[in-house]
């Protein structure tokens, strides 16, 4: 017998600050972590609807999807997860507050984020959304 896989997607909100490229992540503190929004889609929501509205449930920031970024697949509670990534553009990045599930955010410079991220595979999503992006 397979196991469900969990379904999931968010994405990498960007803006550009004085010129400067910044992503935004975000702090759970249920975990304790820092990550890209995302979350758990509902029953019968496409994965594109799941990114846009758990991105804005857990930031405020309505975005408009961009370049399909790669998935990560992970054990979260004892079963598979599977997460697909967007690149997205917000309507309006300083609407940026935390909401639903976090604590913290964070717009920073790619390097900077990938010094605060909390696991490998988001780093593998950071890689993919500057070469989508460049």
């Amino acid at each position: 017998m397979s196991e469900a896989v969990v379904r999931a997607a968010g994405g990498v909100p960007w803006r550009a600050d004085d010129g400067r490229l910044e992503v935004l992540v975000v702090h759970r503190p249920q975990y304790d972590d820092w990550t890209f929004p995302k979350g758990k889609n509902n029953p019968g929501e496409s994965d594109e609807d799941a990114a846009v509205r758990e991105v804005e449930e857990e930031t405020g920031l309505h975005c408009r999807l961009g370049a399909e970024l790669p998935s990560t697949s992970y054990y979260a509670n004892g079963a598979p997860k599977l997460v697909r990534y967007w690149v997205l553009e917000p309507d309006d990045p300083k609407a940026a507050k935390p909401q639903h599930e976090i604590d913290a955010l964070a717009w920073l410079t790619p390097p900077k984020a990938a010094d605060r991220l909390s696991y490998e595979r988001d780093l593998d999503v950071l890689r993919a959304f500057l070469e989508a992006v460049s």
